[in-house]
């Protein structure tokens, strides 16, 4: 079912399609983070790893067509010219696709130890 502009599909449907087209495209160690209780900027911070900037361009444009899709549209992207460290802020979930090296480099989710992994529950 298709979401209609005035009523863009429910986060953990979006996060859920986010996560298939990561997986569709062979993504590294995908996370899934729910911040809500940790944080006050987002709810959720989803963070994957490509192995070449071409895989880290191909995961992050399919995240963003597929969610247009579905009527919801990136609220400021960062990154994608370069393809080390794509940001997709899409305000209630953030997205953070990053090639290996950087990706080890910054250990963002090293910042976020607290906060729950709820990547299993997204995914099927």
């Amino acid at each position: 079912m298709r979401a209609t502009a005035t009523r863009p599909p429910d986060i953990r449907l979006r996060l859920r399609h986010a996560v298939a087209v990561a997986d569709d495209r062979k993504a590294l160690d995908l996370k899934v983070l729910w911040l809500a209780d940790v944080s006050d900027f987002t709810d959720y911070f989803m963070v994957c790893s490509g192995r070449s900037a071409r895989q880290v361009q191909a995961i992050s444009d399919g995240i963003v067509r597929e969610l247009r899709d579905q009527g919801v549209r990136p609220q400021h992207v960062e990154g994608a010219r370069l393809a080390r460290w794509v940001l997709l802020d899409y305000g209630d979930m953030v997205i953070h696709v990053f090639d290996v090296e950087a990706r080890d480099y910054y250990r963002l989710e090293r910042l976020w130890a607290d906060a729950p992994d709820v990547t299993a529950e997204l995914r099927g």
